[in-house]
């Protein structure tokens, strides 16, 4: 690789570090081409950005970019690494936990995950990150929470209006 190539890759890279908020570091190393595939298809099917970079090219992407910021994703750069972006933080915890579900494997392997600021090393966070909720999922609970007690304030005022209705008819019918 020329060293036209190699800034033309850590450019690519820092355009789409800069693009997404978050991002999941995996080891691909041992799947089969067709394995890879299939994982890329996923990944597609989900508006997840899957890029395969030279370690040392990730890590000087992220250096230019802001290298305090993504320190800690520095010792996660080795192996084969598959790079995974989306702006949902969620999805591409899934799909990796779909595609293990599906081949009865354990890879590929998320060596950390990047999401909004906070960074998530090792394998071991793959469940929870699973479970951790999107944006919009937070906002409809909330929408959720604030209609619900508007919602008994309703049907209390509904029903006692029902009871007086049913009262002032059974009064003319008593005399």
């Amino acid at each position: 690789m020329t060293k036209d190539q190699k800034n033309e890759v850590i450019e690519v890279l820092k355009e789409k570090f800069s693009q997404y908020n978050n991002f999941y570091v995996t080891d691909t190393e041992s799947l089969t081409v067709a394995q890879i595939t299939k994982l890329r298809r996923a990944c597609f099917d989900k508006q997840v950005e899957m890029k395969v970079a030279k370690n040392t090219l990730i890590r000087k992407a992220l250096e230019s970019i802001d290298a305090e910021k993504y320190s800690g994703v520095y010792d996660s750069l080795h192996n084969v690494t598959a790079l995974m972006f989306s702006e949902n933080p969620k999805e591409p915890a899934l799909i990796l936990a779909g595609f293990r579900k599906d081949s009865n494997g354990t890879k590929p392997e998320l060596k950390a995950a990047f999401i909004n600021g906070d960074i998530y090393a090792g394998d071991d966070n793959l469940k929870a990150l699973t479970q951790i909720k999107t944006k919009n999922e937070l906002i409809g609970e909330v929408i959720g929470l604030l209609q619900s007690p508007a919602k008994r304030v309703l049907a209390a005022l509904l029903h006692h209006h029902e009871k007086q209705a049913e009262g002032a008819t059974a009064e003319p019918a008593a005399e």
